[in-house]
């Protein structure tokens, strides 16, 4: 496998979180360990309710100088003072987005697990692209990421990869050496020791 350093961590929000709550728990993770980006993975077409939370997460990221993206939202990226934004649908959108928000934006794919897909968003411009899931899930259709495609892709093509989706501590361990980042979310919200719960599935990182 490849020599490679360890892997970075994109932290990814629950979909809906209490205000008064969830940014005091993001910033206890933010100074407990080391995230790469944040990653506003936010339910719903409230407006309102998505900037509010979007604010808030970004105070607390950018006080700790790390980078926040949003799921999606691309007018709401620099209105709301954020670095970029995660595109949920693969490749399609990457050329038109990096259009709009220009070079400095930080640009995402997720292609789910296809190569082709990743390839594609990649040579539109894309800064990332994610791959999952890496562990089985009950959604979509069951298929699962093939470590052989994280190995190739991390020997063959620069742009970065992220490899999230049910994770587990063994999959952190086996796809370790062939993943750029992983991204971790839904993994450790349910515990009631978020900051706890990443760091025991971090641990094989070391």
């Amino acid at each position: 496998m490849p020599d490679q350093d360890r892997p970075q961590i994109t932290l990814i929000t629950p979909p809906v979180f209490d205000l008064e709550i969830f940014p005091d728990q993001l910033a206890a993770i933010l100074d407990g360990t080391e995230i790469a980006c944040v990653r506003l993975a936010l339910a719903g077409k409230d407006e309102d309710m998505i900037s509010r939370a979007a604010d808030a997460c970004r105070v607390v990221a950018h006080a700790r100088d790390v980078a926040i993206v949003i799921e999606n939202h691309l007018l709401m990226v620099n209105r709301l003072g954020l670095d970029g934004v995660h595109l949920t649908d693969g490749a399609r959108q990457v050329r038109y987005v990096r259009k709009e928000l220009g070079s400095d934006a930080i640009i995402g794919a997720y292609c789910g697990v296809t190569r082709h897909e990743g390839m594609n968003a990649g040579e539109a411009g894309a800064d990332y692209v994610a791959f999952g899931p890496i562990g089985a899930s009950p959604l979509g259709n069951g298929a699962q990421v093939d470590f052989d495609l994280l190995e190739w892709w991390s020997q063959v093509i620069e742009v970065p990869s992220i490899a999230e989706g049910a994770l587990s501590v063994e999959l952190i361990e086996k796809f370790g050496p062939v993943t750029d980042f992983f991204g971790v979310g839904e993994e450790i919200w349910s515990s009631a020791e978020p900051l706890a719960a990443l760091k025991t599935l971090l641990a094989p990182l070391g």
